[in-house]
């Protein structure tokens, strides 16, 4: 199956109960990514068509995009690592030998799942600091706690998806970069 098919349709690469969870997760991720983009492009032209067509802007436009550029940022940390699209520094991990590449793998997983839910902690305890000053946004009067709610949600799911590598790395033969991404490189050079 190509990348662009097995990104429109997710298979999970866990067995039984955890790739449920995982499917359901990439469910979840694509709805919020695919809302969150369009919604913001709606936005944004809508914005431009009533500055330029009746001299003003959409008051609370700005506001909004911020929201959706918060909800996307958070969505698609947890997207990248599913799909084993994050930034990798791996010059110590690929001289390793298979077996310690495993065991290096396995670590990395389990350490960032171990920051991402440290993060969420500290962002619930944010956000619950926001909610007790009672703030609003000026043009939409949503307390401003709500446009961050994003943010422990994402490094949450994120969290999770590390787990399951963690998992998927314990339980297989091969080295995965993500619960369906094996390690290694694709060549990426074209004949000319």
């Amino acid at each position: 199956m190509s990348d662009e098919a097995s990104e429109k349709y997710y298979r999970s690469g866990l067995p039984g109960f955890l790739g449920i969870i995982d499917t359901f997760i990439s469910k979840l991720e694509a709805v919020i990514l695919a809302l969150g983009v369009l919604l913001m492009a709606l936005n944004t032209v809508t914005n431009v068509i009533a500055r330029f067509i009746f001299g003003n802007s959409i008051m609370f436009s700005g506001e909004l995009n911020r929201i959706l550029i918060i909800m996307i940022t958070f969505a698609g940390v947890g997207y990248a690592a599913r799909h084993g699209r994050h930034i990798r520094m791996s010059a110590i991990y690929d001289a390793l030998p298979a077996g310690g590449r495993k065991v290096l793998m396995i670590f990395i997983a389990l350490f960032t799942a171990a920051v991402m839910f440290f993060l969420c902690y500290y962002s619930v305890i944010y956000i619950l600091d926001l909610h007790g000053r009672g703030r609003v946004l000026p043009a939409l009067q949503l307390p401003i706690w709500f446009i961050y709610v994003w943010a422990p949600l994402g490094l949450f799911i994120t969290g999770i998806q590390y787990l399951l590598t963690a998992v998927k790395n314990v339980t297989s033969r091969d080295v995965y970069l993500s619960t369906t991404t094996l390690d290694g490189y694709k060549d990426t050079e074209t004949e000319v």
